[in-house]
């Protein structure tokens, strides 16, 4: 694939060298209508607003058990070759394994199923690809959170995704408590793009899919979101599901409990939105980082 250079038009500059700042974000969080897919016009609204959207009971208890076993047949075996496979920096233990709807049956067809797919496409407003797809792992006691961050900042500035036009899909197989490490929301935060400072390193995703250092917001930054939106944090029962919008300031901490924390993470991208040559970065991430068929996904 020829990659075409469109960093000169670029409306959510980031990596800076000078002070970062808040910009507004040009594009709409919802791109369809109640008439495009299953969620109502009350809860369309509720999600341009907000950011995010919450469904219970996505699952079955039987699908739940079903996708948690193969979580662990995934998470077993030798993957020291496997640069899908991410470990826990001070452990060792498999934090997250990317690209499991190309490596998992049952994912793949999870993906495409119209519960999911259908919600995709109407809260983007048109056909969808997979830009990400992973499964994390939080084990009790030892699972290592992720700091504040927008998504889209790292998509835009290294895979080169031009608008936040991407929406996410956190599927929970484990009950997500207060305490153990449940993902934190600023609600509202979507309509603000704040920018990064600092150059991308070479080969940044090889630590950053660890311990992300670059393309953070700065603790100004948090702070004055915090203080303007606010947090909430998604807790809830197994079979959950949490669909946030890409540029959502997000966050977790770590888990210190005995209650594990694992879900699938699907990365919903439109078509119309394809990626371009990053336009802060070097090169751009592997592709079972950041998909680049942009082929639309059908059931």
């Amino acid at each position: 694939m020829t990659l075409t250079d469109t960093r000169v038009d670029d409306s959510y500059p980031t990596r800076i060298a000078g002070k970062p700042e808040h910009l507004p974000r040009t594009h709409p969080t919802v791109w369809g209508a109640e008439a495009d897919g299953p969620i109502d016009a009350a809860a369309l609204a509720n999600h341009e607003a907000r950011g995010y959207t919450v469904v219970d009971q996505l699952l079955s208890p039987g699908e739940i058990q079903t996708y948690w076993q193969e979580l662990v047949r995934m998470s077993s075996g030798d993957h020291r070759d496997d640069e899908r496979v991410i470990t826990e920096a001070k452990t060792g233990e498999v934090r997250s394994i990317f690209d499991v709807h190309e490596t998992s049956e049952l994912i793949a067809e999870l993906v495409r199923d119209p519960r999911v797919l259908d919600r995709a496409r109407q809260i983007l407003g048109s056909e969808v690809y997979i830009h990400q797809s992973r499964v994390n792992y939080m084990p009790g006691f030892k699972g290592t959170g992720f700091y504040w961050h927008s998504d889209f900042e790292t998509w835009h500035a290294e895979d080169g995704m031009p608008a936040p036009r991407a929406v996410s899909c956190s599927i929970a197989l484990t009950d997500n408590y207060p305490f153990n490490g449940g993902l934190m929301v600023m609600p509202g935060s979507q309509r603000t793009f704040v920018q990064c400072a600092g150059e991308t390193p070479e080969d940044n995703y090889k630590s950053s899919l660890k311990e992300q250092r670059v393309g953070v917001p700065s603790e100004e930054d948090i702070t004055k979101l915090a203080a303007e939106y606010g947090i909430d944090q998604f807790t809830g029962q197994a079979g959950s599901a949490l669909w946030f919008d890409s540029n959502v300031m997000h966050g977790s901490s770590n888990n210190i409990t005995p209650y594990p924390r694992s879900n699938i993470f699907v990365v919903f991208n439109s078509v119309e939105n394809a990626l371009r040559e990053p336009f802060a970065a070097i090169e751009p991430r592997p592709t079972f980082i950041a998909g680049r068929d942009s082929t639309p996904l059908s059931r």
